[in-house]
């Protein structure tokens, strides 16, 4: 028996009932999996590359091209849902994504491991602006859309998380094409249980998708990913910073178009909105602290202390642990303060997590980084689910697709950057604390490798006699101790910008989904085009 929505009252939004519950049980599935899939290819790497033997350059974009895909395609993809309707797109997406994933897993060669690799970039963008807008328009009441994107946003955090676990599980039974099977069945489930417990949503007034739009955007924002990324990871270079001049380019012509048409792919004034724009600021902000930090800390983990892939993996779990009790604390002082003020304190706690991690050391830093991390976590998860749920309320619910693929969207963004400008920062201080240390004995090739990255000296280290090698790997770890400590501390500078931010900005608004706080209208809406 299904249990239909109740109301409170003729003017109160409808509740949702356990049929909506167990729609958001389904819907977090394949959200959880778009995540595992940008962590299991990298243990996958080593076996593959024996098999496949890619060269340098098709080995990059083997790693590289699913989640670039991913990127540009979101805006385009849910502005497409928002006009086919998001259920429909969610399916196709689906079925797309798991046929993907079986070419993947018995790709023959490197390019067809890299085609394979792409349509799952360009399914998985279908997925995530999907599920999010569904669950925008199925959670009207205000807590409960709160608590709802809460727990959807807790399935990111547990397929991060897991993701590095099973993979490396099914790496040592298996070969190398079994970690992209994982997400088969949830596809298949979700084909199944989609058409059953999701409703269907569209735009009944929306016109044609623009093209011209969707491929101004993709020209945006790929050079711009690519280019940061590869900053993050090569250092400065002009044919980099060009990259990235050229995306800008496109992207002020996309904003330009925008501004020209009826029917945009997003309504660039909903970025003058407070509860949108603002926000999407405060949630880049937020996810450049973490993910630039979160690179040292697997790093510090892996390198410094010895953990293997999986047992670093394994001390992630208790910041996961942290992340998810702070998301199901959300939901409720989000019924009792104001969002600026949820989000603000969230940021200031993890910025005192932070703080914690500047007393990092190489002997006795683990305890001090675990419970840093923790604290972190904890504090990450108001700007991350009550933003999240603004950024999608700010939208008039027929756009809702296109609101929640610019959420996702600021967060590759901010993702990217954190990892480029903290890298940058990390691996300076690195270098500088490692110009004096380098032992004249070490050939040329190899002293360049150790002063530019603690897995260069570790392995220099282990080519040495162990008079020279042990105290190069000494003072190589110390060096990288303190490029986290140096990191540590311009990340929670910006942890506390963002509050202030959110302090400043976000101080007059309101709960979340005034759009919908009287539900009869939006209800003949929706039911017009189910």
């Amino acid at each position: 028996m299904t249990t239909e929505p109740r109301t409170e009252s003729d003017h109160a939004p409808p509740l949702a009932g356990a049929k909506e519950w167990t729609a958001l049980a389904v819907l977090s599935l394949p959200a959880m999996l778009v995540i595992m899939d940008l962590t299991v290819l990298h243990l996958a790497v080593p076996e593959l590359s024996a098999e496949l033997t890619p060269s340098a350059s098709q080995l990059l974009w083997i790693t590289d091209i699913y989640g670039f895909l991913i990127a540009g395609f979101l805006i385009t993809m849910g502005s497409l849902g928002d006009r086919i309707g998001r259920r429909k797109l969610l399916l196709i997406g689906a079925a797309a994504f798991g046929l993907a994933s079986v070419l993947s897993a018995y790709a023959s060669s490197a390019e067809m491991l890299i085609a394979a690799r792409a349509l799952m970039g360009i399914a998985g963008a279908t997925l995530m602006p999907s599920t999010l807008s569904l669950i925008r328009n199925m959670f009207h009441d205000d807590r409960q859309r709160t608590k709802a994107i809460s727990l959807w946003m807790m399935s990111f955090m547990v397929g991060g998380s897991i993701g590095p676990l099973v993979g490396g599980a099914l790496l040592e039974a298996f070969w190398w094409g079994s970690v992209f099977l994982v997400g088969v069945p949830v596809m298949v489930l979700l084909l199944i249980a989609g058409p059953i417990l999701l409703p269907e949503y569209r735009d009944p007034s929306a016109g044609r998708l623009d093209l011209l739009s969707a491929v101004l955007l993709l020209a945006g924002v790929l050079p711009i990913i690519y280019g940061i990324k590869k900053l993050a990871e090569d250092g400065f270079g002009w044919p980099l910073v060009a990259a990235i001049a050229v995306g800008l380019a496109f992207a002020v012509l996309f904003v330009r178009r925008q501004r020209s048409l009826d029917d945009p792919l997003i309504d660039v004034e909903l970025f003058r909105n407070r509860a949108f724009g603002a926000t999407l600021g405060v949630m880049m902000t937020a996810t450049f602290a973490m993910m630039g930090l979160n690179l040292f800390v697997m790093q510090y983990l892996q390198l410094v202390h010895g953990l293997s892939p999986f047992r670093a993996g394994l001390w992630v779990l208790p910041m996961t642990g942290a992340m998810m009790i702070g998301m199901m604390v959300v939901p409720a002082l989000a019924g009792r303060f104001r969002p600026g003020h949820v989000i603000a304190g969230g940021l200031l706690v993890s910025a005192a997590g932070i703080a914690v991690m500047t007393q990092v050391d190489g002997s006795s830093g683990f305890g001090v980084l675990i419970a840093g991390t923790c604290v972190m976590a904890a504090g990450f998860t108001p700007p991350a689910a009550l933003g999240t749920d603004l950024v999608v309320s700010a939208a008039p619910p027929a756009k809702a697709g296109a609101a929640s693929a610019a959420s996702e969207t600021s967060n590759e963004f901010g993702g990217a950057l954190g990892l480029a400008i903290l890298g940058s920062v990390g691996t300076a201080v690195y270098r500088s604390g490692m110009s004096d240390s380098l032992p004249a004995e070490l050939p040329g090739d190899a002293a360049d490798a150790a002063g530019d990255t603690l897995a260069g000296a570790t392995a220099a280290a282990a080519q040495l006699p162990g008079d020279v090698g042990g105290p190069l790997l000494s003072a190589a770890q110390a060096a990288f101790t303190d490029g986290l400590q140096a990191v540590a501390v311009v990340a929670a500078a910006i942890a506390l910008a963002g509050a202030v931010l959110a302090a400043v900005l976000l101080r007059r608004v309101g709960v979340p989904g005034p759009a919908v706080a009287v539900a009869p209208g939006v209800q003949a809406e929706e039911a017009a085009v189910r």
